[in-house]
């Protein structure tokens, strides 16, 4: 069993990193340029959309749908631009979730504390990148895998040579705005999911857990906040199961099935049952 309660520990590693991009995300504003939006908006898709979820959520955690290699590839590269760690520590510690939701062992279970769930899991909490136990255990599928080790290993790479780029064609705003801001409010974004969307929201599904459909979360992830839709089908590629449950992360799965680049789409509707299975 891995300890998810307070260790007593303060993770002074990521408390200064997270406190040098929240501070580099204040800074942004006062080097605003129109430019540097259109960066912000393109970083953010590739980081959080791409990566993020259809990534690391969709596709390497449940298994949503599949892609030739070399688009699963670079989805998970687009998914270190948002530095929430490298795709087997994501994908262990979100395996460990869906295992023990809302019960001693969730890593990040608002029972434990609003605050908790939010930030405190990673701060105080006892579940790292190198914790070789959680990778091996929750993430075996990827840790055969050579590419998924290296980049797991070196997830840092990406974002630091998108942080040059942007420098050397943009300057100092560019990397503010498409490196700091976006990360910064990318994690709360992410966290959120952990911790807004198991304390408030409705309910269509009568799991056996807190998750909860929260619209304003599902907003500003792009689907995720679909939460409980989510709980009740996680293998399902689509999260809003009604028209009006906006899902631009699935659209963008979709379009990718369009294009013939994804297959056994693995789409779920709100009368629960069996999955439907769209190819391409």
């Amino acid at each position: 069993m891995f300890l998810q309660k307070p260790s007593g520990k303060f993770n002074w590693v990521f408390g200064i990193w997270i406190a040098i991009f929240h501070i580099g995300a204040i800074a942004a504003f006062f080097y605003f340029r129109w430019s540097a939006m259109i960066v912000l908006a393109i970083t953010w898709v590739l980081g959080q959309n791409v990566g993020i979820a259809m990534s690391y959520h969709r596709q390497l955690t449940h298994r949503g749908f599949t892609t030739p290699k070399w688009v699963e590839y670079f989805m998970a590269i687009c998914g270190t631009l948002s530095l929430q760690g490298g795709p087997l520590y994501w994908v262990a510690v979100h395996r460990l979730h869906h295992q023990l939701t809302d019960k001693p062992g969730d890593p990040h279970s608002p029972h434990d504390g609003g605050w908790w769930s939010h930030i405190g899991w990673i701060l105080y909490g006892s579940v790292h990148n190198t914790d070789q136990e959680l990778l091996t255990r929750y993430a075996p599928d990827l840790a055969r895998q050579p590419f998924y080790r290296w980049l797991s290993k070196y997830h840092w790479v990406p974002v630091t040579i998108l942080g040059i780029v942007l420098a050397a064609f943009g300057g100092l705003s560019w990397v503010l705005w498409g490196v700091f801001f976006r990360v910064a409010v990318g994690l709360h974004v992410t966290w959120l999911v952990n911790s807004a969307t198991h304390m408030w929201g409705s309910k269509r599904f009568a799991t056996r857990d807190d998750s909860r459909n929260l619209w304003w979360v599902a907003l500003l992830s792009g689907g995720e906040g679909w939460h409980n839709n989510h709980h009740a089908h996680p293998v399902s590629a689509s999260h809003g199961m009604a028209w009006y449950e906006f899902d631009f992360n699935y659209w963008c799965i979709r379009l990718l099935g369009a294009l013939g680049l994804a297959k056994k789409i693995k789409v779920q509707g709100p009368e629960g049952g069996t999955a439907r299975i769209l190819h391409g």
